[in-house]
Order: C-alpha cells, then sequence, then structure tokens
C-alpha cells in the first residue's frame, strides 16, 4: 500500500528538515512506497524551499487552522494510508513497522507514544508523562502522529474544521467508532520547544481556558495562543 506522510507546517525551515530526513529514512527502512506532503500554511520563512529541498511535494493554503491544514493535505494525497505528522516530530523504522502491521491486520488508524525532546522545566517535566499516560490509556492518537486508512479518513470527513485545538480528539473518537484503533507502545519524538517557551502559569491559564469554557474554547484561535501565537525563540 501507498503511505502518504502530510506535513502541516507554519514558519517550520528549522526543525523541518529533521522531520523529513526521519520520513524517508523510516520508510526506505520498513520498505515500503511512500509520497510526502508538506502544508504550507501562511510561512513566512523558507519552509516551502526546505520541504522542496528534501523531496517532499508543497501545498500552499492561507487557513491558520490545523484541523483544515491537516484536510487540505489528505485531498492531495494518493495513498491508501494517511500518516499525519507535525513538523517538529521525528519518526523511526519501528513505528512505521507496527503502523504497516496493525493495518495488515486490520486496523483502520491510531496513534504513537509519544516521547518529548530535549531540556524541560520542572512543571514540563511533570505534566509530560501525564499528557501521555492519559492519551494512550484514553485510547487516543496525539496530534503530533495520527495514522489511518483512506477509506476511514473519507467515512468520517476528515478533521472537524469547526476546531482551531484538540482536532485529533475528536478525530480518534470518530474512527474508533468505525473499527479498530491502536496506539503504538513505540514513541514517536517531538520537541519540547513550547514546554520550554511557556511558563507553568501560562500554561494553567491555558487548561483553565479549556476546563471552563469547554468546546466553544477550542472553535476560535482567539485563546489559543500556545498554538497561533508567534513563535517565541526557543533556547
Amino acid at each position: 500500500m501507498m503511505f502518504s506522510f502530510i506535513i502541516p507546517a507554519h514558519n517550520e525551515q528549522e526543525l523541518l528538515p529533521s522531520t523529513l530526513e526521519s520520513i524517508h529514512a523510516s520508510a526506505k527502512a520498513v520498505g515500503v512506497p511512500y509520497e510526502v506532503i508538506v502544508v504550507d500554511d501562511a510561512s513566512t520563512d523558507a519552509t516551502a524551499k526546505v520541504a522542496q529541498e528534501r523531496g517532499a511535494q508543497v501545498v500552499h493554503v492561507d487557513h491558520r487552522q490545523i484541523s483544515k491544514t491537516r484536510n487540505s493535505g489528505a485531498a492531495h494525497a494518493s495513498g491508501e494510508l494517511f500518516v499525519f505528522v507535525d513538523a517538529d516530530t521525528t519518526i523511526n523504522p519501528a513505528v512505521l513497522g507496527q503502523v504497516r502491521e496493525h493495518i495488515l491486520a486490520g486496523v483502520i488508524g491510531g496513534g504513537a507514544a509519544v516521547a518529548i525532546e530535549g531540556r524541560l522545566p520542572l512543571y514540563g517535566r511533570i505534566i509530560a508523562p501525564v499528557f501521555t499516560f492519559f492519551y494512550r490509556h484514553a485510547g487516543l492518537a496525539a496530534g503530533c502522529f495520527v495514522y489511518c486508512t483512506r477509506d476511514a479518513f473519507d467515512t468520517v470527513g476528515g478533521f472537524s474544521e469547526e476546531l482551531f485545538a484538540t482536532e485529533e480528539v475528536t478525530f480518534s473518537w470518530e474512527i474508533r467508532r468505525l473499527g479498530r484503533f491502536v496506539v503504538l507502545r513505540e514513541p514517536v519524538m517531538t520537541s519540547g520547544r513550547k514546554l520550554r517557551t511557556y511558563s507553568f502559569w501560562e500554561m494553567i491559564c491555558m487548561l483553565a481556558t479549556f476546563g471552563f469554557g469547554g468546546m466553544p474554547a477550542v472553535k476560535s484561535r482567539d485563546k489559543l495562543g500556545l498554538w497561533y501565537d508567534p513563535r517565541r525563540e526557543d533556547t
């Protein structure tokens, strides 16, 4: 089967090369036919150039909405299996091999465990494992790595374009209603930059927004600076 790797990207020239290199290396090691699609969402840096130089097809959009950007990538994909990978996340052959095995065994979607790259502040070292544990045991795909068959994606209508965040949660629920959904034990590696550049109190305020605002809070980007504000310099 053809694997379509779909990468939503906004101003990701720094970390995108590692993501693309990990995909190429993993796909070749596992021996699967594949394509890579980078959805360049209104970048003002060299994201598109970096993607093209490393063998990716580039789709240009101006959404500034992660769910709509993912769906735009899927609309240009030709594979039977979609693998959504964030531009700050690297995969490995073990993960990709497990995806192939599960799909061949009848699984229609899933995610992976997540490891956080680099130095983390104390609060980050505490909450990162909590969120990873919750997502895994709740049977939810973390947003940085989601896989599914084309048929399952089409049946649920893709990621909800009403949402500006947590779209992977509702997507996981919808796919699970259709068939087998497996979160892999093997982890992908995602950047810890947000935990390094946002303070404990900023994170608490964000979580409070979700807690008190519910679903309406993620239907607008206004209070979702963690995802949509200009990126802070990682140190």
